[in-house]
């Protein structure tokens, strides 16, 4: 819906509202949780010359690429690299919130831009994965407090999450349902929604293939070490573990075709102090129609953004 008029007809509407005040809940509450671990807030810019796309061979998403003062730079798409280099400065860690901007068709499951509740420790993927799993439960109590009792929350605050690997997945699935490429498997929205059904709630899919991930997640014979959260409407949260040095990163760059020069920084980062660690990103209005019980996500940006011109706020 493309109405002109939308912005005036939410001053009415006390859902958009209470969208605001979720928004908020959950930044207050983010704070609130990781100060409680010493994990520390890290102040990123949203400009960057070191994407995090183009992504693993299986994605669709672009960098959002602009001029400044006459020369070229990207919105970030994450500055997960960053948080990698945080990781450097504190022990435990850092995270923040902060706008992502993708070069992808906005849909019922994508925005161009929205909010990115990304996280950095030092650790392996269960780490993270556990971080995670507290991380939504403890959102998911103070949103309660809010809107009260929900029986789809109440399923989450009180169950461990259900693990499974790809391969896994794919048994459940069937190999013909999966979508098949030359080096790599990925699962398609309708699997996404079958391994939801199948599991009765959220699910974790673990260890895709290697070439359906981006460069800088780490793999082991062929196998990433990532997991994405399916809830909802399909992935919310993604998270994985990096390479902790910057040989493996250099052979991870030329495995992927992407030039070395444009990563100097970030293998340079790797030899100087190398560390394993691991981070993961949430969407927030992902995260709030899981919430909401809602199928579009479209429906949850209050201040749309579609980048053809037709914005009015």
């Amino acid at each position: 819906m493309r109405d002109r008029e939308y912005y005036l007809d939410n001053l009415r509407n006390n859902e958009k509202k209470l969208i605001l005040e979720l928004e908020e809940l959950i930044f207050i509450e983010s704070m609130s949780f990781y100060r409680d671990k010493d994990i520390h807030w890290l102040s990123a810019p949203v400009t960057t010359g070191t994407i995090s796309s183009p992504m693993g061979l299986g994605s669709d998403s672009l960098p959002v690429e602009i001029y400044l003062d006459g020369r070229k730079t990207y919105l970030a798409d994450s500055m997960q690299f960053l948080l990698e280099y945080g990781c450097r400065l504190f022990k435990n860690g850092c995270w923040y919130i902060m706008p992502t901007f993708r070069g992808e068709d906005v849909d019922k499951r994508h925005l161009k831009q929205f909010f990115h509740s990304e996280a950095e420790v030092p650790g392996n993927l269960d780490d993270t994965m556990n971080l995670v799993n507290e991380y939504i439960k403890h959102l998911l109590r103070k949103i309660q407090v809010v809107i009260g009792d929900q029986k789809h929350l109440n399923q989450v605050i009180e169950h461990d999450i259900p693990r499974v690997t790809f391969d896994e997945a794919e048994k459940i699935l069937g190999r013909e349902n999966i979508e098949h490429r030359k080096t790599w498997r990925n699962l398609t929205r309708d699997n996404e929604q079958k391994l939801i059904e199948y599991f009765g709630g959220p699910v974790w899919v673990m260890h895709y293939d290697e070439d359906a991930v981006p460069f800088y997640q780490r793999s082991i014979n062929g196998k990433a070490q990532n997991a994405d959260l399916l809830m909802g409407i399909g992935e919310t949260v993604g998270c994985g573990e990096r390479w902790s040095s910057g040989v493996e990163l250099e052979k991870a760059l030329s495995h992927y075709g992407h030039k070395k020069t444009e990563y100097e920084w970030y293998v340079k980062l790797k030899n100087y102090q190398p560390l394993q660690t691991s981070g993961f990103g949430m969407g927030i209005e992902r995260f709030l129609l899981f919430v909401l019980k809602k199928n579009d996500i479209r429906d949850i940006q209050v201040f749309r953004r579609f980048n053809d011109g037709g914005d009015i706020v």
